[in-house]
């Protein structure tokens, strides 16, 4: 798999081994999970794990959460991309969620919805994607905002792992 994409401020690849450290600081930070049920990651293991997950992902299924790169600095701010969810969640199974995570250090600039807006473009333009899910916390006004910048429609409310969240659907047109 070599699927690369770019915006005006980010490059969007592929996560690799030597992404750990950036990982690691993301998803140790407990203002990053606030809304995503306060798991943080507590080693650099963790993190290897995680990168050893996606990169399944990409095997398996052509496609995953990808490293958000500015294209300024080269530094990795995050993750972003389409997952494809073969575990039920809100009365679905195989089914293609967009998501995003950045460093708390880079919200509010733009990023999130610059990084959503790419990949739902790609995966309605080049995967033929009928219909895109995500879902936030009910809480997360910033994740929430996003989803309804690049268009997703709210359809509903459902408990995840206890966290009440909503719904959102697109569909390809």
């Amino acid at each position: 798999m070599n699927i690369l994409l770019e915006t005006e401020r980010l490059i969007l690849r592929e996560i690799v081994p030597t992404d750990e450290m950036a990982l690691f600081l993301l998803d140790n930070n407990p203002n990053v999970h606030q809304y995503l049920g306060n798991n943080t990651v507590s080693s650099i293991e963790e993190s290897r794990k995680y990168i050893d997950h996606v990169r399944n992902q990409y095997a398996q299924n052509g496609i995953g959460r990808f490293a958000v790169v500015l294209k300024e600095t080269n530094e990795m701010i995050g993750w972003s991309g389409i997952k494809f969810i073969t575990e039920p969640e809100n009365n679905h199974v195989n089914f293609y969620e967009i998501g995003y995570r950045l460093m708390e250090e880079h919200w509010g600039k733009g990023y999130g919805f610059e990084s959503a807006k790419a990949w739902l473009d790609y995966g309605f333009n080049q995967m033929k994607i009928q219909k895109m899910y995500a879902s936030a916390n009910k809480e997360n006004a910033g994740s929430i905002k996003i989803l309804k910048k690049i268009g997703m429609q709210q359809v509903s409310e459902f408990d995840w792992n206890g966290i009440p969240c909503y719904w959102f659907e697109m569909e390809n047109k």
